[in-house]
């Protein structure tokens, strides 16, 4: 199978490297001096799994050069979404699979919109992963899995195809699953990550900074209840006891990572705040629930992703964790 990493970041640049390791075709779309960078010396990861390089002869920002695909998994930033979309057309047949593994909760229907053939999935990666220099991605720890699934009900091919995928995945060396509920998966991960990714860049502290203190895990536990009060309230059937589970499993980790949404703010780059915190705090209006904390952190760091949307480029490459 032919498979294209759309958004080579640390997400998209992992899960493309594990699968180039294991003799996949992987193509990496990526850009600016990233993309001269890997282009030059290869994508070279460091990770907790062990360091490795991916030659750069598969690397482009062109996706015409690449061909159509069987699997694309779109990993662009959230704001970049349509746009990347766009540019989608070379890759596509009837058949192909766009994974989006981004964060926030209506990619998919955005993508959907926009290409005029092959088959959209949710999905959602659990990864602390990131560049940090360029043609460098660093993985620094985390569950490391990724979840994709059909939007409803998948016809007998696409299932087969999903199937063939997560074989391909999991030979690869990939904690990888396929969802009979994507949508649910994907507010799960709203709920954790509105909260995480917000807390940490709104207070710049690590989460177990902010764990370590009672008054900042209340307000954190806090942003969560509001994310999945929205989420119950929309019709997602969250279990009541989510929120608890997630503050158990962070207690028996490592916490001394911060969000992707920090790491863009203190890199003075554009940030998801919009598809996040904004995307409940609208939500919250339109089912008269009630978010000041995710409102409090939206309206905080809203004005940094202007200030840096201003002179950013279009296209960023990375969907976060």
């Amino acid at each position: 199978m032919k498979f294209v990493i759309y958004g080579t970041g640390g997400v998209g640049g992992f899960f493309g490297s594990k699968l180039a390791r294991n003799g996949e075709d992987v193509w990496f779309i990526a850009r600016g001096s990233h993309l001269t960078a890997m282009q030059k010396d290869g994508l070279r990861v460091h990770s907790t799994e062990g360091s490795w390089v991916i030659p750069g002869r598969t690397m482009t920002d062109d996706p015409r050069k690449v061909g159509v695909a069987d699997v694309v998994l779109f990993c662009v930033k959230s704001y970049d979404t349509e746009s990347a979309a766009r540019r989608l057309d070379p890759l596509l047949s009837e058949n192909t699979l766009v994974i989006s593994l981004q964060n926030g909760i209506d990619n998919e229907e955005k993508i959907k919109r926009t290409i005029s053939r092959g088959t959209v999935f949710g999905g959602l990666a659990n990864i602390y992963s990131t560049i940090t220099a360029p043609g460098v991605v660093t993985e620094s720890g985390g569950p490391r899995t990724l979840t994709f699934g059909p939007l409803g009900s998948a016809d007998p091919l696409t299932s087969d195809r999903a199937a063939a995928t997560l074989k391909i995945m999991v030979d690869a060396g990939i904690n990888a699953n396929l969802s009979t509920d994507i949508e649910s998966d994907l507010w799960r991960k709203f709920i954790f990550i509105t909260g995480v990714g917000g807390l940490t860049a709104l207070t710049r502290l690590t989460l177990g900074e902010i764990l370590a203190v009672e008054e900042t895990c209340l307000l954190l536990r806090d942003a969560m209840k509001e994310t999945e009060a929205v989420a119950r309230a929309a019709g997602i059937p969250i279990e009541f006891s989510f929120i608890g589970t997630v503050f158990d499993k962070l207690r028996k980790f490592d916490n001394s990572t911060r969000s992707s949404l920090y790491y863009d703010l203190a890199h003075r780059k554009p940030m998801e705040v919009d598809a996040l915190a904004g995307t409940v705090v609208r939500l919250g209006r339109q089912y008269g629930v009630p978010t000041p904390v995710q409102q409090t952190i939206y309206f905080s760091l809203l004005p940094y992703h202007l200030m840096h949307s201003r002179t950013a480029p279009t296209e960023t490459q990375e969907a976060a964790t």
